[in-house]
């Protein structure tokens, strides 16, 4: 059995900087996530776009916040799981024991939770069903893969509208499809899409897609009309995530709804075992990047506590370690 100071479930903003911030302490951290690449949410959903509320960045893109965060955390050399989930927790001589898919076990001084809004999946599209092969996504991690191709982007939000603007100078065309009339993307992004060279096609649903092994086009019907075939080699599904806990919520947690209680110091109810982020809950709780920052160093240092009953609370400012 594996062992490690600190294991980190959610690779998102929070626990991006719990790796570091536990690396900080001298601790050994393994980062897990069932995505396949750090980033969380912001990678999944808006790799993107453009986040205003970060102390420190008068603005910046969710990709390169994601970036820098690793990079930090790099510092001192955590371990990532990805593409895997936290299925079970157990405990041996008071210690906490994750059991991973693929059959991994690590004994961990003590579990942080960053799952943000848990684990994602990302919603079907019927027209797919019956599609066996590659060139349909359901988030674009890198853009430049899509230069120069016919993209179809299916969806009215927020996804939809960011994946048009941003590959809007790449792709060689795009076409937005919605099955409404109205959009559930910020108004102001819609606007600037309809400025872009992006075919916007409303009250309509791609009823197949065509390609042998992969995309070649797809089939769209507009609501009272006939059925028009679009060259596509790629189609972006943005249709939205489904979010669950998955297994924690059946690890005794206390829970509202899909969010754990923790206290003042990100502790939950069950031993050494600590959360932070979106994914928590208590009195006052404002979801924000920049308070899951806060949160993420209370937990770990709490944690380094209750790991090392010797250690101190507040181990100084990284400042002073040069």
């Amino acid at each position: 059995m594996r062992e490690v100071d600190v294991a980190i479930i959610g690779a998102g903003p929070t626990g991006l900087f719990a790796a570091y911030y536990a690396g900080f302490r001298g601790l050994s951290v393994a980062v897990i996530d069932a995505l396949p690449e750090p980033g969380g949410q912001v990678t999944a959903m808006y790799p993107e776009k453009v986040i205003y509320d970060v102390a420190g960045f008068p603005s910046i893109k969710g990709r390169d916040l994601v970036a820098n965060l690793v990079v930090q955390a790099a510092t001192f050399n955590p371990e990532y799981l990805l593409g895997v989930r936290a299925e079970k927790l157990s405990y041996q001589s008071g210690k906490p024991v994750l059991s991973l898919t693929g059959g991994t076990e690590l004994a961990c001084g003590s579990v942080l939770i960053t799952g943000g809004l848990g684990s994602f999946t990302p919603r079907p599209l019927p027209a797919a069903d019956s599609f066996v092969g590659s060139g349909i996504v359901f988030f674009v991690p890198h853009l430049a893969d899509l230069a120069g191709q016919d993209v179809l982007i299916i969806g009215g939000g927020d996804s939809a509208f960011d994946w048009a603007q941003a590959l809007a100078p790449l792709a060689a065309s795009i076409t937005l499809v919605h099955r409404r009339e109205k959009f559930r993307a910020h108004a102001a992004t819609v606007e600037r899409v309809r400025k872009l060279p992006v075919r916007v096609v409303v009250n309509a649903e791609v009823t197949r897609i065509h390609g042998d092994g992969a995309v070649t086009g797809a089939e769209i019907v507009v609501k009272g009309g006939s059925a028009e075939t679009v060259p596509v080699d790629t189609v972006v599904a943005a249709l939205g995530f489904t979010a669950d806990l998955g297994p924690l919520a059946e690890w005794g947690l206390n829970l509202d709804k899909r969010h754990i209680l923790v206290d003042s110091t990100m502790a939950t109810n069950l031993p050494r075992v600590f959360a932070a982020g979106d994914i928590t809950e208590y009195k006052g709780k404002v979801r924000l990047i920049a308070t899951g920052f806060g949160e993420a160093a209370t937990a770990v240092n709490n944690a380094a506590v209750v790991i090392d009953p010797a250690a101190h609370l507040f181990p100084g400012h990284s400042s002073d370690a040069g």
